[in-house]
């Protein structure tokens, strides 16, 4: 037995021997995918929009029939989504596995970093690749939620694979692009894990209510923002919010007819 191939079964060995710690093969295949929820039409926008994955916030496609070469990959959204039957139904659904849906919001899965390190590990046995909780803000803020996070999942031993993050750009200009680049860069600085952006568009919350730019200023971003997300090596994939404008303002179809922005997504690469 030569040297090399005696040390490829040695570390193979040592693998083995962490059981379920071992991190999976990185996800392969195209960067573009979309947030969805059920909707006449669903699959045909999704081949439409040429979307090579989706989530649903849910552990199942929620009803959904993936289009032939889109993958779905499943969520736990919160502590009460961490059952048997979610857990199992998540495992059987997909490769990957996102977790817990902007915990650092009361409005969402509103946990505490506590808690969340708590329940990973269960997470973590399904042996699917696991990417942190989604915060909706500060990734890269040291002594943010995720940072809190990141430090107790290494203290404890627990395994996260990728960043999942949200971004929402309130600077309707061509400066956004720069913007949202630059917070990904910061938190792969912070982490050095490759990042998902799992939600995003521009979208200012500063006020009392939500406002939006106009159709031209979203698809302007659309174009900007993916050929950027396409060039970055660290960023593995990343999602529009949403699908749909039965969703959210800042969807890209109505039905199975695409808008300004989601002609622009779909020209992407």
């Amino acid at each position: 037995m030569n040297q090399f191939r005696k040390m490829v079964i040695l570390v193979a060995v040592a693998v083995a021997a962490l059981g379920g710690l071992a991190a999976p093969a990185a996800a392969a295949g195209p960067k573009k995918g979309v947030s969805a929820a059920a909707f006449s039409g669903v699959t045909t926008a999704l081949s439409d929009v040429g979307a090579r994955w989706f989530y649903t916030w849910a552990a199942d496609p929620q009803g959904i029939t993936a289009p032939a070469g889109t993958e779905f990959v499943p969520m736990i959204w919160g502590r009460d989504s961490v059952t048997a039957d979610r857990l199992q139904q998540a495992k059987a659904a997909g490769r990957t596995l996102l977790a817990f849906n902007e915990p650092d919001l009361a409005g969402q899965a509103n946990m505490s970093v506590e808690t969340a390190l708590d329940l990973w590990p269960q997470l973590q046995a399904t042996g699917l690749r696991l990417g942190a909780p989604a915060v909706a803000y500060g990734g890269d803020t040291a002594g943010g939620w995720l940072d809190r996070f990141m430090s107790g999942a290494a203290a404890r031993g627990y395994r996260v694979d990728f960043i999942p993050l949200h971004w929402y750009g309130g600077d309707f200009s061509t400066a956004a692009t720069g913007q949202l680049q630059s917070y990904l860069q910061a938190v792969y600085n912070r982490y050095h894990l490759p990042i998902w952006v799992t939600e995003y568009a521009l979208t200012d919350f500063s006020g009392p209510t939500p406002r939006y730019p106009s159709a031209a200023e979203q698809a302007d971003f659309v174009s900007r923002s993916t050929a950027m997300l396409n060039g970055l090596s660290f960023v593995e994939r990343y999602a529009w919010f949403s699908l749909s404008t039965s969703t959210t303002p800042t969807g890209l179809y109505t039905g199975t007819t695409p808008n300004a922005s989601g002609s622009a997504y779909r020209a992407a690469g």
